[in-house]
């Protein structure tokens, strides 16, 4: 799982914002073939928290995954990434 904040300084609303973020979201998933939602800061003008997730039998895979879409935000995104994590978790 990946959760990053990004800023949005261009956003004036609540409506363009969402516009941002729903693309920036389908085009991880159609890219990646992700999950992804926005976890939290619904109502901040100037940020979104993202969450990320992906399942594999590989964790190797699934953290260069993650490392993949960070780098892909940073790089084709107006905004500006803020505190991304990324978390595994594996079960036997």
């Amino acid at each position: 799982m990946l959760q990053f904040i990004i800023e949005l300084p261009e956003s004036t609303s609540l409506k363009e914002k969402r516009h941002v973020v729903n693309s920036l979201k389908h085009r991880m998933i159609r890219r990646y073939k992700v999950s992804a939602a926005e976890v939290d800061l619904h109502q901040s003008l100037a940020f979104a928290q993202i969450g990320v997730a992906v399942v594999s039998n590989s964790r190797k895979f699934g953290e260069s995954l993650m490392q993949k879409i960070i780098k892909f935000v940073e790089d084709d995104y107006e905004g500006r990434v803020h505190d991304f994590a990324i978390f595994s978790e594996q079960y036997d």
